[in-house]
């Protein structure tokens, strides 16, 4: 049940149904929405015999959003109530914002809906990870743990350093046995799989959006040849880079960038 003032998230944009009972016969959305007349909002008309309702609706686009840890670890629905947890004047004054930005057209409009749409993502998420209960696994529960998340901004903030276990161990204080069982059982993999794991999300990512050799991206995620980046590239997703596999990837309809769209219901 959701109310005024709820913010709803489909972080893997799974199928859903929304509505006032539903046990009622579903209505697919792409036969209900309206395209503006006269430039503005997208709308939806439908029912006619209850009370009004009027929502904003929207997505946040990224690239390769399969397999990033921060997506995966989500739930399949977050819900954040604008009235709890403080906030709540300027979450709704960005959505009232964001609907008047979209109606108007103006220039420029495509940044400030991306830049207040990523406002509105990471407020949910960060009060998201706060209300985790104690024991919870997944990557945010590893955010709580000082030595956990100690370890995950090393990684992140120095991917291409040729990190061992033992470096990683030093920088966080802790020995090899006990940082991979906080590891494990937070995160659900040991150290170095993780970071395979993350530079193969930023290799394809370097893939897609710039113009750099095989051998530049090899080095920038911390590979010491590009035979060494191909092997584990390979193993990761089933074919090696090359020239063709990079054109495919460019070709698929990725977002460029960070994009935002609203309309209102």
């Amino acid at each position: 049940m959701i109310g005024a003032g709820d913010i709803v998230m489909l972080p893997r944009n799974d199928l859903h149904l929304l509505g006032s009972d539903l046990s009622l016969p579903p209505v697919a959305g792409s036969d209900v929405i309206h395209p503006p007349k006269n430039g503005g909002l997208f709308s939806i008309h439908h029912g006619g015999n209850g009370r009004r309702t009027r929502m904003v609706c929207g997505f946040l686009g990224c690239d390769s959003a399969e397999g990033n840890p921060v997506i995966s670890t989500l739930p399949p629905l977050l819900r954040l109530n604008i009235e709890q947890g403080g906030g709540a004047e300027w979450i709704r004054s960005t959505f009232q914002y964001a609907a008047e930005e979209v109606s108007a057209g103006r220039p420029g409009s495509d940044t400030v809906l991306a830049k207040l749409s990523e406002l509105l993502f990471v407020e949910t998420v960060r009060r998201y990870a706060e209300a985790l209960p104690d024991g919870q696994a997944g990557w945010f529960a590893g955010l709580r743990d000082p030595y956990v998340a100690r370890a995950l901004a090393l990684l992140h903030h120095d991917i291409a350093r040729r990190w061992t276990v033992d470096d990683l161990c030093r920088e966080v204080g802790l020995s090899r046995s006990a940082l991979a069982d906080r590891f494990i059982r937070l995160i659900g993999v040991p150290p170095a799989h993780y970071l395979a794991s993350w530079r193969m999300q930023v290799a394809t990512q370097k893939l897609r959006n710039t113009s750099a050799s095989l051998a530049q991206v090899a080095e920038m995620v911390g590979y010491d040849s590009e035979a060494a980046f191909s092997r584990a590239f390979k193993k990761a997703f089933g074919a090696a880079p090359s020239p063709a596999l990079q054109r495919s990837i460019n070709s698929v309809d990725f977002h460029e960038s960070l994009r935002a769209r609203f309309s209102m219901f």
